[in-house]
């Protein structure tokens, strides 16, 4: 048995097919994966996110704690709420782990961190607060539910009384604290919606009543296939300790200016750049019938191979979608070894779906 979250009992009672996720006993799916994943896509639904670690970040020297941490840079936030993504990187320019951190004030931020890497987060977090003197303190005390979809703010605010007004106004990634229960316009779906923190003890309460007001329950299968169509990475699959942001197709959440801060794993990074990176992170769209897979051998005639890192089965294209990291050199069209057989597939820049509707042409 691995750890559960607050809403374990709950999807228990719903009949959810448990899987064991990183070490903890999640939900794959309630029913079908494929109507969860559309009810996202057309209407709303939600996810149990509680897995994953919430972190404050407090102290006078917060800031520049973090921007040395993180590869990008949050003195970008000025605003109070306003989010970053960033990866953290070892001093080899491997990613460490990717995560969303908060600006909330001048000595407090709030980061959330992986399920799989959160022990790994935590430590390499206080290992690093040396001089900086901050205090990270793990918020075990919360629970986090995520509501995406076209309707789901909408369903969602009947239920939250008088902070619906304030959370409805929020701009995407912000987020704004009403203590104890923090809400934030992010997600990991390419819909709108809402990502909640709440005490532990009000989670099952809020999940049952937004499963009375219409919102679909929905497990990690369909996570994983909306993230896919959105284009966002998954760490383990798309980048991980040996991979750089520059191979992984997240160059654009490196601050590389100003040029003076020296963050952890900088020095590596612009020896990659100087030298080129050879690598790089496609997304790519299967031309015939069969599914693309995680680990597939993607054959790029005249210029090498490469690997499937993330593959599935895309229910809005009903095509098969995934992301490989290949030689730099790699054109439009590659072909992935299914089976045996050499399938031809073409290379397209991601997202593949945004906001329920195609980014590709199919």
């Amino acid at each position: 048995m691995g750890h559960k979250t607050p809403l374990f009992d709950t999807h228990v009672e719903a009949h959810a097919r448990m899987v064991d996720f990183g070490g903890w006993d999640m939900p794959v799916n309630y029913g079908s994966q494929i109507e969860e994943h559309h009810a996202v896509r057309r209407d709303a639904g939600m996810f149990d996110v509680s897995h994953m670690l919430i972190a404050d970040v407090t102290g006078a020297r917060a800031r520049d704690y973090l921007r040395h941490l993180l590869a990008n840079d949050v003195a970008k936030l000025q605003s109070p709420g306003k989010a970053l993504y960033s990866c953290m990187l070892n001093e080899k320019g491997g990613v460490v782990d990717d995560l969303i951190v908060y600006f909330l004030r001048e000595d407090w931020y709030r980061v959330v961190v992986n399920a799989g890497t959160r022990d790994k987060d935590i430590a390499w977090l206080k290992r690093h607060v040396g001089a900086f003197a901050v205090d990270v303190r793990p918020r075990t005390d919360l629970a986090m539910i995520a509501v995406q979809g076209p309707n789901a703010r909408a369903r969602a605010a009947t239920l939250i009384g008088a902070k619906s007004d304030a959370a409805l106004d929020l701009k995407t990634f912000f987020g704004r604290d009403f203590d104890p229960w923090f809400i934030s316009r992010t997600g990991y779906t390419g819909e709108d919606g809402w990502e909640i923190m709440l005490p532990v003890a009000e989670a099952p309460g809020f999940w049952r009543a937004l499963r009375e007001a219409g919102v679909a329950q929905c497990g990690l299968g369909a996570r994983d296939t909306l993230r896919l169509e959105a284009g966002m990475n998954l760490y383990g699959n798309d980048m991980d300790e040996t991979q750089s942001p520059l191979e992984s197709g997240l160059t654009w959440t490196v601050a590389f200016d100003p040029p003076e801060r020296d963050f952890i794993g900088r020095a590596a990074l612009d020896a990659q750049r100087r030298a080129g990176v050879g690598r790089k992170l496609v997304g790519l769209v299967l031309e015939e019938r069969g599914v693309l897979r995680g680990h597939q051998k993607v054959v790029v005639p005249g210029v090498g191979e490469g690997e499937l890192t993330s593959g599935t089965f895309s229910p809005t294209l009903e095509r098969s979608i995934g992301f490989a990291r290949v030689p730099a050199a790699t054109g439009e069209r590659v072909d992935v070894d299914i089976r045996g057989k050499l399938l031809p597939a073409r290379v397209v820049r991601s997202p593949f779906v945004r906001n329920g509707k195609a980014c590709i042409a199919i």
